[in-house]
């Protein structure tokens, strides 16, 4: 017995010690923490944002409903669903602990939560979202005292109008204006639940980024509100049955905040608290971008090319998916084949009416320019070219060059007709921005962001942009293809760009059906910055006499602000793309790639880029070894006639043999024809030809030997 007592004190002991020290860190962990009033009610920012110079922009705030104002139903559906009990725990629901408790030790995790809307109102309004048990005993204490202070329904109303309901929308008033375009006041049952599924995570279950899964939970809310006695079977059968908003009936004043609320969502989608959010932009680019003006909906964008940050941003219908019509070319099409050393800017392609197996695109305006180089094709949009170019490199390949610049090409749009941008959805503007100033610095892609840096109320950083580059094409590949888009600024379809007077490179693009053009494109960079801008309709209805040039004038209106100061540098030129010269005649006449003779005139060579590891195979002869064809000759009234072949670039020897006797016919510059006047009848006459460059011999060439008939003598032919 003794022994069992001693035993049975030093457990008690133990316990009272571990108890004791429990208590002792619990006072020490919260000793100063106490409940703020002002932080309950306070309807002043609780989502920070701030401009890239670090100047405060725009606050997300709550805007207050009392409970009174807002039908049964809809705080019903917040307790039904995070805190069945709130009527009857003091604050904690012990029951709940231990349970959440219990499983996490299974699991040996902290899945489980077990907060009462008492603590998610500590939470939201007095603490970080830092996940220690420091933290947590400040949550208790704090809750406590607030359930000491308040009653039940005034901290239901304090909860209602603190939480954050995604899409920048704090507080349920500013969440139904939001999803339904109404006060909270009139809310339905349905709607009040699916406010209330949200809140578990706002941008998770929000219905215009899963509508299945906000469907799901919503009418699990509506199950609880039943089971716990807030509905009738009925009116929770019927709410069920109730379609989801399928758009925001809110629209913010700034597509800029739209987008950085989007990406906030996906990055940080299950954060808490008061937050700050540092962006990239570019107020006064911004506000000039807002005021565009064109009579249709427009998307501007523009992003720096080194660090991937979106400096401004507007559209007047959001960030749709278009199809993207001739601007997918130097993305998906020409870069990917010079990259597979298919093709360089010189090589020729025979636009003509082409058959590929039942599809058979057309160039603009139903005419074709027969062959023509690389170049031109990009610079002017010629289609057929660009069909050629995808089908020998192959759909497959040039849908994998898509993925890694971010733009995946679903089964069904892999065809030759994705050269022209023939897709079923398309991409949005920025993502087609982004392939552009992969181009823009050297091959290497990094999806831009329009925000910077995300800290906590603490000041705790939560995210941070890091562009993560990665390599797509390689830099003399991108070299090739800028320089090629400069040709297009020069002379080609976005010609309207080429009074700026320093390097862009640009593309236009328009698509359309039998009614008329729907979309136009111009997108265009410089090596700072990637500016990209679409017209048309957001329904897809065309509009009259719209075409390339239209957003040409936008891009260059922000050009003319982005470098009012100072223009930008070159784009970078990789030392792996070299200026050869090839031989013109041959490309013209044969259309061959052919490396010029170094001793070739300047006039009968052309320059253009190559990669060094793709150079043409071949080369020209012609003037270090010079060559001709066989010259003509006949023999006319008694004369000797020779017509030699077309290469005026070379002097010419003409020799005569007779038996014996060699003389020297001609020498001198090219002729096309030469006579000899001095022959004598009844001999047999030899000639031979030799060409010369600039003193170098070429090879002789002897010409069939010809008769001179004598006056009576009769022809060898003469019985034929």
């Amino acid at each position: 017995m003794k022994t069992s007592l001693k035993i049975a004190l030093g457990v008690l002991g133990a316990v009272g010690v571990l108890l004791l020290a429990l208590i002792t860190y619990f006072f020490t962990a919260t000793a100063g923490v106490k409940l703020d009033p002002e932080k309950l009610t306070l309807t002043q920012n609780c989502i920070k944002i701030f401009d890239g110079k670090g100047e405060e922009l725009e606050t997300a705030a709550r805007e207050n409903i009392l409970l009174s104002d807002l039908p049964a139903h809809v705080p019903n559906a917040f307790v039904a669903v995070e805190d069945k009990r709130f009527y009857s725990h003091s604050g904690l629901d012990l029951k709940r602990i231990a349970k959440a408790a219990m499983k996490n030790l299974a699991s040996l995790s902290f899945r489980e939560g077990a907060s009462t809307i008492s603590q998610q109102l500590i939470k939201n309004t007095h603490l970080s979202g830092e996940k220690t048990l420091s933290r947590k005993l400040k949550e208790f204490r704090l809750t406590r005292a607030l359930e000491k202070r308040y009653t039940k329904e005034e901290i239901l109303e304090l909860y209602l109008n603190s939480i954050y309901f995604g899409h920048s929308a704090f507080g349920v008033e500013n969440a139904a204006k939001f999803y339904f375009g109404r006060s909270a006041s009139t809310l339905s049952p349905a709607e009040g639940a699916m406010l209330a599924a949200l809140v578990k995570s706002p941008n998770r279950y929000s219905p215009f980024r899963d509508a299945e899964k906000c469907f799901s939970r919503r009418n699990f809310v509506l199950s609880l509100m039943e089971e716990q006695g807030y509905l009738t079977h009925e009116e929770a059968e019927t709410a069920k049955q109730t379609p989801l908003p399928a758009s925001p009936c809110v629209s913010k004043k700034s597509a800029y905040l739209d987008l950085v609320f989007d990406e906030l969502a996906e990055l940080l989608p299950d954060a808490e608290g008061n937050l700050k959010v540092y962006t990239y932009l570019d107020g006064g680019l911004q506000s000039a971008l807002e005021e565009t003006d064109t009579g249709t909906d427009v998307c501007l964008l523009v992003r720096d090319n080194p660090t991937g940050g979106i400096k401004a941003f507007h559209s007047t219908c959001g960030r749709i998916a278009r199809l993207p019509a001739s601007t997918i070319k130097p993305i998906g099409v020409y870069a990917p084949a010079i990259e597979e050393n298919l093709i360089s800017p010189a090589t020729p392609v025979l636009d003509e009416k082409t058959d590929f197996g039942g599809y058979s695109p057309s160039d603009h305006g139903g005419k074709y320019g027969g062959y023509m180089s690389v170049r031109y094709a990009l610079a002017h949009s010629v289609n057929v070219p660009a069909v050629k170019i995808l089908n020998s490199l192959g759909v497959e390949k040039a849908a994998g060059y898509l993925e890694k610049l971010g733009m995946p090409v679903p089964e069904e749009d892999r065809t030759l007709a994705l050269a022209l941008g023939g897709m079923s959805k398309g991409y949005p503007l920025g993502a087609l921005a982004d392939g552009y100033a992969c181009l823009a610095n050297g091959g290497v892609y990094s999806p831009a962001s329009a925000i910077k840096q995300v800290e906590d109320g603490a000041g705790k950083t939560l995210y941070r942009h890091d562009p993560a580059p990665k390599r797509v094409f390689s830099a003399d590949t991108a070299t090739l293809v800028n320089d090629m888009l400069r040709t297009a600024v020069k002379e080609g379809t976005a010609k309207k760009l080429c009074g700026l007077p320093y390097e862009i490179s640009a593309k236009t693009g328009t698509g359309g059906g039998a009614k008329g053009n729907s979309d136009a494109y111009t997108i265009a960079y410089t090596s700072a910055d990637t500016i990209a801008a679409w017209m048309g309709n957001a329904d897809g209805s065309p509009i009259e006499a719209m075409g390339g040039g239209m957003p040409a004038n936008l891009v260059l209106g922000v050009c003319n602000r982005l470098y009012k100061e100072a223009p930008p540098a070159p784009l970078a030129r990789s030392e792996e793309a070299v200026t050869a010269a090839i031989d013109r005649e041959e490309y013209e006449n044969n259309h061959r790639l052919l490396l010029a003779d170094p001793l070739a005139p300047d006039t009968l060579s052309l320059r253009e880029l190559f990669r060094s590891c793709a150079l043409p195979e071949g080369k020209s002869e012609r003037f270090s070894h010079p060559t001709i064809q066989m010259p003509q000759i006949s023999v006319v009234n008694g004369s000797v006639k020779i017509v030699l072949c077309q290469a005026e670039y070379y002097d010419y020897e003409v020799k005569r043999q007779c038996g014996d006797n060699v003389s020297t016919l001609y020498k001198g510059k090219y002729r096309r024809e030469l006579y000899d006047n001095s022959v004598c009848g009844g001999e047999n006459y030899v000639y031979s030809v030799t060409p010369y460059f600039r003193g170098v011999a070429g090879e002789t060439v002897t010409l069939p030997s010809v008769h001179i008939e004598a006056k009576g003598e009769i022809p060898d032919d003469w019985w034929e």
